[in-house]
Parts: structure tokens; C-alpha cells; sequence
């Protein structure tokens, strides 16, 4: 046992590796799997590369653990082959630096309803400085005995310094938590906060045990087995995608069904988001009416969006289009209105946005530096610059297409349909119906029971 102890190859290690081995299957798979399942397009920016930084960093964590359980032969002759700087600055500093990040975001966009005042690229490096200038000092110093365990001396910073972060995380989320929001961001961060939490407990446990009792084998045996086993659960609960995709957190890993929900305003619940109503009545459409108000209508809008498409600058009027869905959310609902523009200004505003607009850097700088992303004339700027764009580049084509020879023609037949409803609402009567039975069952069976009541009390009669 006392062999086993100190070359790491007792069967719980064994276990444990496996453990680990597993869960990192599990976070990549949770990972990527709306992305080859569900078509999910791959977002861009701190989106993106900040989940990709975790699954990174929980690999770094577990290697760690292993290489201090001597499972991995190597000769330390290169500070990066140092167990602490895989555990320190790229394993656990770098997990809790990209939670750090995202509630720091959370914070500025939900609480001071404004973009961060520093972008998340810039953010992730500066708070992970003070893991980095640790690890330096520990490379210069050499305090880790074989196993990867730090003298009695240097036990009080490093926890220090792990618990720092835990209460840097715990501070931020605490300053958001009466927002309700509408996915799973406060949750997850609690979830994260409260697993690191754990870890270092465990961690702390694990290493005065070892520390005061070196000579007890199945104590080193037990805690390097916990040790490992605690990181494995952690690189579970700690990641999580929503944050970064609120559209992705509609997608379970239980759910079978296709995707249904295929905009923002349909994850926010606007009403009748993308939505065309068959019953819409008809109106005539006057090219001479200014383009803005003619993009009021949601069929004319529809029509003239395929027809930028197909011209490929369709941007400036989905653009409107999610500016017209943001303006239905009322002022009184801040969440969603800041979800709603967070995307809006992701997905038209921000440089190298996947479908940025053409607009003056004023007025995209004035979004950008906004103080409040509730604001209801927050967009009003650059639709009227869009527009005016979109009148004299798209709307002279438009008119002559056939596009809007094929918007005319639907438009008079829903205009013919809608006559005939009318008619059939004026002459309304039980004989009239029965002719329709086929069209409307309850109809039938109702006016049916009363000609058969009918025709027998006349027959009585």
C-alpha cells in the first residue's frame, strides 16, 4: 500500500483517471452538440471563443491532478512541465477567469444596462495576470515537493489567492441576482461558484492531510482519489453555454424534436415574432408612401426582404425587421428589451459582425457607447440612415421585380377571399351551413340535431 501511495497506481487512481477521462468526453460532447445536431450556426467573438476556453482550461485542470498523482513520466527539466502551472494560471485560474468574465458582462449589460466598459479579449488576460505572476515566482522558488504539494509556508497564499477569485465571482453575481432573467446565466454562475467552492475545500483538506500525515498511505490514497474526483464533477457543472447563447439554451440534450424556435424573437416570446397571419387583411401598397412607413407591414416587409436577398443586401432590412420585433417589447420589460438589443448590436452593429450594416461610425459608435440599452430610440439613428440607403439602392429594382408583381397578385387574391368572408357572414343561415357541412363539421352535427328536432315536433304536430 505504502508503494502504491507514492507511485500513484493504486486501483481508486485508476478509477479516478477514468472518472476524468469520461467527463471530458461528456463536456465536449455538451459542447458541440447543438452544433452538429441542431445546424446551430457558430457565433463570433467572446461567444464563442470564451466556451471554447473552458473546455480547454478543464482539460488543463484534470491533467494537472493527474500528472501530480505520477501517472505521467516526464523529466521536469521545462517550468511549463510544473503540475501547478497547468493547475494554477491554465487550469483553475483560467476556469474562474472566464466565469469572472462572463459575470462581469452580466453585471455592466443587466445592472448598468451598458455594453462592459473593456472587451472580453482584453478583460480575460488582465485578471488572469495575478496566476501568472504566482506561477512565475513559484518556478523561481521551487517550493513543490514530488507530488505537486507546496511547503507549510506558501499553504496560506495560494488558498488566498483561490479564494480571492471565488469571492471576486461570488461578488459579481451577488450584485445581479434580483434580475430575472429569462435563461439560466444566474443559475449557472451559482452552480460554478458553489463547485469551486467545493474543490478548494477539498483541495485544502486533501493537502494538510498529506502534509501532517505523510506516513498513513490510505489517507494520501483516499484524498488524491477525492481530489480527482471532485475536478471531474466540476468541469461539468462549471461550464455551461447559455451565457454566451441564450438561443442555444432552448436546446436540450433530452429533446428529440427538431428546433422550432428559430429567431430571437422567438426565444423572447414576442408576439407573433416571424409570424405571417393567413388572415391578415389586404392593403393596397403605394409606392409613393415613404419607405419606412411601407415597412410597417409585415407581408410587404416579408416581400421586399426576399428581394434584398436575393440581391445580397438583405441586412438593412432584417435589420428593421428586429428592430420592428424590439419595439414590440414593452418599456416596462428592461430584460428583454437589453437581450433583445445585446443581439441586435451582435449581430448588425459590432465590427465583423456576421451580418454588419452600413452605417456612419458616429452613429455605430453612439450605439456602442450607450447608457442604457432599454433606450426606445436607441436604433432610430441608423434605420433612418439604412433607410434612406435601402430607398436609393433597393427600392427603384423593387418596384419593377417580380417581386412585388407577385406581392400584388397575393395581395388581390387575399383581398377576394377576404370579400367572400364577408358575404358568407351577411347570409348566414341553417341551409346555407348545411350546404358547407363538409367544411365544418360542428356545424353539421349542430344544425342536424336541430332540423331532426325540428321536423319531429312537426310531426307531432
Amino acid at each position: 500500500m505504502a508503494s502504491c501511495a507514492v507511485r500513484g497506481g493504486c486501483p481508486s487512481d485508476y478509477v479516478a483517471v477514468s472518472i476524468a477521462i469520461f467527463s471530458m468526453i461528456l463536456l465536449i460532447g455538451r459542447s458541440t452538440f447543438p452544433f452538429f445536431i441542431h445546424k446551430v450556426p457558430i457565433a463570433k467573438g467572446s461567444a464563442f471563443w470564451i466556451p471554447v476556453i473552458q473546455v480547454i482550461a478543464s482539460f488543463n485542470f484534470l491533467l494537472a491532478i493527474v500528472m501530480a498523482v505520477n501517472f505521467l513520466k516526464y523529466k521536469k527539466s521545462h517550468w511549463w512541465l510544473s503540475c501547478y502551472v497547468w493547475a494554477g494560471p491554465l487550469g483553475f485560474g483560467l476556469l474562474m477567469s472566464c466565469r469572472i468574465a462572463q459575470a462581469f458582462q452580466l453585471y455592466y449589460v443587466f445592472v448598468k444596462r451598458r455594453l462592459p466598459p473593456i472587451r472580453s479579449h482584453m478583460f480575460l488576460p488582465l485578471i488572469l495576470l495575478p496566476w501568472v505572476a504566482g506561477a512565475a515566482v513559484i518556478h523561481e522558488k521551487k517550493p513543490l515537493n514530488y507530488r505537486c504539494h507546496f511547503g507549510t509556508y506558501w499553504t496560506i497564499p495560494v488558498v488566498c489567492l483561490h479564494s480571492l477569485y471565488v469571492a471576486v465571482l461570488m461578488g459579481f453575481t451577488r450584485a445581479i441576482r434580483h434580475i430575472e432573467f429569462r435563461f439560466h446565466e444566474l443559475r449557472d454562475l451559482w452552480q460554478g461558484i458553489l463547485g469551486s467552492a467545493s474543490v478548494i475545500g477539498v483541495w485544502v483538506f486533501a493537502y494538510i492531510l498529506n502534509e501532517i500525515h505523510d506516513d498513513i498511505s490510505w489517507l494520501q490514497v483516499a484524498s488524491r482519489f477525492m481530489l480527482l474526483l471532485t475536478a471531474s464533477i466540476l468541469v461539468l457543472v462549471f461550464f455551461s453555454i447559455s451565457i454566451a447563447q441564450p438561443l442555444l439554451s432552448q436546446i436540450s440534450l433530452r429533446k428529440r424534436e427538431p428546433l422550432e424556435l428559430k429567431t430571437m424573437g422567438q426565444v423572447l416570446g414576442i408576439p407573433e415574432s416571424g409570424l405571417l397571419l393567413q388572415r391578415e387583411q389586404a392593403v393596397d401598397i403605394d409606392p409613393n408612401e415613404p419607405l419606412d412607413k411601407l415597412l410597417l407591414n409585415k407581408r410587404f416587409r416579408q416581400s421586399f426582404m426576399a428581394f434584398a436577398d436575393s440581391c445580397l443586401a438583405g441586412e438593412s432590412v432584417h435589420f428593421f425587421d428586429e428592430v420592428h420585433e424590439l419595439g414590440k417589447i414593452p418599456i416596462d420589460d428592461p430584460v428583454r428589451r437589453i437581450y433583445m438589443a445585446r443581439h441586435i448590436i451582435n449581430k448588425y452593429i459590432i465590427a465583423g459582425a456576421a451580418m454588419e450594416v452600413n452605417i456612419s461610425h458616429r452613429i455605430r459608435q453612439e450605439i456602442l457607447a450607450t447608457t442604457d440599452l432599454t433606450h426606445p430610440d436607441l436604433f432610430t439613428n441608423a434605420l433612418h440612415e439604412l433607410t434612406q440607403l435601402m430607398k436609393m439602392n433597393l427600392a427603384k429594382d423593387y418596384w419593377s421585380s417580380m417581386y412585388f408583381i407577385k406581392f400584388k397578385e397575393e395581395a388581390r387574391m387575399r383581398s377576394c377571399e377576404h370579400e367572400m368572408e364577408e358575404m358568407r357572414g351577411y347570409d348566414f343561415s341553417p341551409r346555407l351551413s348545411s350546404v358547407n357541412a363538409t367544411d365544418d363539421p360542428f356545424h353539421q352535427d349542430h344544425f342536424s340535431r336541430g332540423f331532426t328536432q325540428h321536423s319531429h315536433a312537426s310531426y307531432l304536430r
